[in-house]
């Protein structure tokens, strides 16, 4: 009889030790390890997947024959721009998000759009009962979306053996356990080596797999780091609950960018593609108020309009607050500093909170100066026009610095109507003003666009 053998790995990070210690020299977290068995009678048959192998052959890169990249349309608009284009064939793709954001509707509305591939859906986590309660709410119908409740790779691999899927969704891999490890299932052991099964099953028969993971109380996913370094692509799903907008992201990708996302609406009906974020993302308001602007960013290749909304007060307590809702914190904190100490304005006493309304999260520095402008007018108390928006980065000297793609900044804000908008003198260099029907107001410094807006 072969001889069982077991690890202890950090249920963290998941770093591997001959034997238990206290504190994760990986990760620095304590009491972690747990002891898991990695090799038993069962793993010495072989895998469960039941396919040969190819044999490999050194070739030469010129050897090497290329296909045109063939990509599958997912009937989703929004997917398909964070993917690059479409579904690779072959490919891996992790999905994570807060539980309850709606991982398991988007990727089952995806497997019922697409109607001219035959998709598997398998879920761990609920009855096929449920999985036809939520389609049926979904309002699609399609013959050949397949349902499978079950967890065991050795039983997946079966069926897929006689049904040839061409599109597999797993809901999810911390619910899958294989019998070659002898641990429970969602640990460490147990998530890698289900994984790795998948992705020689994807790699081998060329059909793209979706895996849904949970995350961690600190927003990473669960499970060891291996796991985003083995799948192709990896997308965060997120959204803020109070809201009914959610964010696909794309954290990593193979195959495209991961600057990209994507913008759905919760609804009764499912998730519905919102095509122009722009609109949801500025509040329509009947009085202008102070500490309110707009700004002009990008992700990825989109161009959006957001709100940034300031509150600036005298300081209630000894030390003023700093406060933040979808933006960096102490990029907050070195925009005060530059006010105050290169221009003069005294906000070290007070109380500043910054909020990006809508409740998404932005990291483009060309939000820098919405983020100035909505702070001077709060503290002067002196609302800034409607109709004006911002595209500029803010440096340490405060000087106005040039963003890129600013002819797609300005394309959008002109289509949403927009009279006036600030940017660069830099970005303002090889511009026509005659060819865009917004006004353009080149500026250097950070006087220049106080006393433009409010004499």
């Amino acid at each position: 009889m072969a001889k069982i053998k077991s690890s202890y790995f950090c249920q963290n990070c998941g770093q591997n030790s001959p034997k238990w210690i206290g504190k994760c020299p990986a990760c620095g977290e304590w009491n972690t390890f747990v002891e898991e068995i990695v090799q038993s009678a069962a793993s010495l048959r072989g895998t469960s997947i039941g396919l040969e192998s190819k044999k490999s052959l050194p070739k030469k890169l010129l050897e090497v024959e290329f296909e045109n990249e063939n990509r599958i349309d997912t009937g989703s608009g929004e997917l398909n721009r964070v993917l690059g284009g479409g579904l690779v064939l072959g490919s891996l793709v992790l999905i994570g998000g807060e539980p309850g954001i709606g991982k398991s509707t988007l990727m089952l509305q995806i497997a019922l759009k697409m109607k001219h591939l035959s998709v598997l859906y398998i879920s761990g986590e609920e009855s096929e009962q449920q999985i036809k309660m939520r389609a049926t709410r979904l309002g699609e119908d399609k013959a050949e979306t397949y349902i499978l409740t079950e967890t065991s790779t050795q039983v997946i691999f079966k069926h897929l053996e006689k049904l040839q899927a061409q599109i597999i969704v797993v809901d999810s891999i911390q619910t899958l356990h294989t019998e070659t490890i002898e641990s429970s299932a969602g640990s460490i052991s147990q998530i890698r080596e289900c994984a790795n099964e998948l992705q020689q099953y994807a790699k081998l028969t060329n059909t793209p797999v979706f895996l849904i993971g949970h995350i961690t109380k600190d927003g990473n996913l669960a499970g060891p780091k291996i796991l985003e370094h083995m799948v192709d692509a990896v997308l965060q799903f997120e959204g803020d609950r109070n809201y009914g907008y959610r964010i696909l992201r794309s954290v990593k990708n193979r195959f495209g960018s991961t600057s990209e996302l994507g913008i759905f609406e919760m609804q009764s009906s499912g998730l519905r593609e919102v095509l122009n974020p722009s609109e949801l993302l500025i509040t329509q308001r009947d009085e202008n108020f102070s500490g309110i602007t707009i700004a002009a960013t990008v992700e990825g290749m989109r161009p959006m309009l957001i709100e940034i909304q300031a509150l600036v007060s005298s300081a209630a307590y000894g030390v003023p607050q700093r406060s933040t809702t979808g933006f960096d914190s102490r990029r907050l904190n070195m925009l005060l500093a530059v006010l105050e100490k290169r221009h003069g304005f005294k906000l070290s006493s007070k109380d500043v909170f910054l909020n990006v309304a809508g409740g998404i999260r932005v990291d483009d520095p060309a939000v820098d100066l919405a983020v100035v402008a909505a702070v001077l007018s709060s503290n002067e108390d002196m609302p800034v026009n409607p109709k004006v928006c911002f595209a500029a980065e803010v440096g340490l000297s405060g000087e106005i610095r040039a963003v890129n793609k600013v002819e797609q900044r300005i394309s959008e804000a002109s289509k949403l109507g927009f009279e006036k908008m600030f940017i660069s003198m830099h970005s303002f260099k090889g511009l026509s003003q005659k060819n865009y029907p917004i006004e353009l107001i080149p500026v250097s410094r950070i006087e220049q666009v106080f006393s433009n807006l409010f004499g």
